[in-house]
């Protein structure tokens, strides 16, 4: 735990994984064929929290959904990369563009596609839930799950050590 609380003080960007980690996986679907997610409001709070404190925060993943870029963009979220079944690729190519180093990465998934990308941020997490290839590469596993607040969690730890989290953004929303 002592070199998982460290390296929370060089955390500068947030890297979520969609469905399983923002969401709880579920996907509801209309009759016309719409799909829709649910996201955690908690997680969102300290989602727009991240940024208005200055950290990159970026969503990426192999989904399509619509919904999901609507609900992060309404949290300041602008970085997010769907339909992306390479996720080192998307992954490189932003940080390369955002002058990003990898050890300055909280990187959360929680199933097979992420463990490449894993492997590649300085600091690998993962929701309660997660699959068990996942887990054995996550520094940290959140004791909630995909949706119930794990993005919450390790959003609070990192603000929190680094002095941010009751900082004046956080009390407008």
């Amino acid at each position: 735990m002592e070199s998982f609380l460290h390296k929370l003080k060089d955390i500068t960007t947030f890297i979520f994984d969609v469905d399983g980690v923002l969401t709880d996986g579920s996907v509801f679907v209309t009759e016309t064929g719409e799909q829709s997610r649910a996201f955690n409001i908690k997680d969102g709070y300290a989602l727009q929290l991240a940024v208005k404190c200055g950290y990159n925060v970026c969503a990426i993943s192999g989904s399509r959904s619509k919904t999901a870029i609507y609900r992060l963009n309404s949290l300041g979220i602008k970085d997010v990369f769907i339909g992306a079944h390479v996720k080192t690729d998307k992954f490189k190519n932003y940080l390369e563009s955002k002058h990003i180093l990898p050890t300055n990465v909280l990187y959360m998934g929680d199933d097979i596609p992420d463990p490449g990308v894993m492997k590649l941020a300085g600091l690998p997490v993962c929701p309660a839930d997660a699959c068990e290839e996942v887990k054995a590469l996550s520094q940290y596993i959140s004791p909630l799950g995909g949706g119930k607040g794990c993005a919450r969690d390790v959003i609070e730890k990192v603000l929190k050590i680094q002095d941010k989290w009751m900082s004046e953004e956080a009390y407008s929303w």
